[in-house]
C-alpha cells in the first residue's frame, strides 16, 4: 500500500523489473503497472464545456491528461499514432466516458501536416469548437555517442516532438477562444540535458523556447490564447521500458529517488487550462521530483 503523505514513499521506488518492449510501449506490460488517476482523481468542474485535444493521450502522462480534464467536465480528444497503441486509447475512451463526457479517437502522424490540419477540423466538426491543445505527443531512443545517431533518427525525432506541435498549434490557432489554451510538453532535459538522449534533449529545449515565443505573439496579437508549458522529470509510462535500456533505476537519480507517475503530473495542465491561471502565460511548470531547473 502507498504512503499518501511522504512523497518519497508515495509510488514504487526502483529498482524495477527488466521489462524490455517494442516501441512505442504499452501500459498493461508495465510492472509496476502506472498510475493515470483512474482512481483518485477528483474533478473540480474547472473546464466544464471545454474540448480539449491532446497528442499521445493514450497512455502515459497523455491519457492522465484526458482523464482528469475529462472528470473536470470536457470533451476530450486523443491523437495516437500506432495500431500497438489502440488498446490503449481505447481504454482511455472507456474512463472518458465513464465520467460522462465525449471522446473522439483520431490515429495518425502528425509529423504530418495535413493529417494535423484534418485532426483540428475533424475536432470541430465533432463538437464545434476547441479550447485546449495539448501537445504531448514525443519520441526518443538512447544513443551512447552522436556517431550512432543516423540523420533519420534526428529528424524523426524533431518532426514529432517540435514539427508536429508547430502543425496543430498553427491550425488550432485560428479556432481557439479568447481564455484558450495551448500547453506544450517540454522535459527536465531541456535544463540538465541526458547525454545519451541527444536528439530528444534537443527538442525540448527548442518546445521550451517555442513556448515562451509563441506566448508573447499570441498576447502581442490581443488573441487572449495562453501558451505554456509542463517540464516532467522522470515519469512512469511505456516509453520508458521501450527506449531506456537501464529502466531498472528509472528515476533513482531524483531527490525522491523514484520517478513521477503519470496521475503526479495531470493536475498541471488541468491548472494551466483552467481559468485559475489567467495570469499566466510564456511559462514553463517543472514536476521533476526535486531536480533543479535553474
Amino acid at each position: 500500500m502507498k504512503n499518501t503523505e511522504n512523497p518519497q514513499t508515495q509510488y514504487p521506488r526502483p529498482p524495477f523489473k527488466k521489462q524490455t518492449q517494442s516501441v512505442p510501449g504499452v501500459s498493461k506490460k508495465m510492472d509496476p503497472l502506472p498510475d493515470h488517476g483512474e482512481y483518485s482523481y477528483v474533478g473540480n468542474r474547472l473546464l466544464t464545456g471545454k474540448v480539449c485535444l491532446i497528442t499521445g493521450g493514450d497512455s502515459g502522462i497523455g491519457k492522465a491528461i484526458a482523464i482528469a480534464m475529462a472528470r473536470e467536465g470536457a470533451d476530450i480528444v486523443i491523437i495516437y499514432l500506432d495500431e500497438i497503441e489502440q488498446e490503449d486509447a481505447a481504454d482511455t475512451e472507456k474512463w472518458v466516458k465513464q465520467a460522462g463526457r465525449n471522446a473522439l479517437l483520431i490515429r495518425g502522424d502528425i509529423r504530418d501536416e495535413s493529417f494535423c490540419q484534418s485532426a483540428i477540423y475533424h475536432t470541430l466538426e465533432t463538437f464545434g469548437r476547441l479550447d485546449v491543445l495539448v501537445n504531448n505527443a514525443a519520441y526518443q531512443m538512447s544513443y551512447t555517442s552522436i556517431m550512432d545517431i543516423s540523420a533519420t533518427e534526428w529528424n524523426k525525432t524533431f518532426e514529432t516532438n517540435v514539427s508536429g506541435m508547430f502543425y496543430l498549434s498553427k491550425h488550432a490557432k485560428p479556432h481557439l477562444p479568447p481564455g484558450g489554451s495551448i500547453i506544450n510538453t517540454t522535459s527536465v532535459n531541456a535544463y540538465d540535458p541526458n547525454p545519451t538522449l541527444l536528439p530528444y534533449d534537443a527538442t525540448k529545449a527548442a518546445i521550451q523556447n517555442f513556448t515562451s515565443s509563441l506566448a508573447q505573439q499570441f498576447l502581442e496579437e490581443g488573441s487572449g490564447i495562453r501558451v505554456n508549458a509542463v517540464a516532467p522529470g522522470p515519469v512512469w509510462t511505456p516509453l520508458i521500458p521501450s527506449t531506456i535500456p537501464d529502466h531498472e533505476n528509472f528515476g533513482k537519480n531524483t531527490p525522491m529517488g523514484r520517478p513521477g507517475q503519470p496521475a503526479e503530473i495531470a493536475p498541471i495542465y488541468v491548472f494551466l487550462a483552467s481559468a485559475a491561471a489567467s495570469y499566466i502565460s510564456g511559462a514553463t511548470i517543472a514536476a521533476t521530483g526535486g531536480r533543479v531547473t535553474i
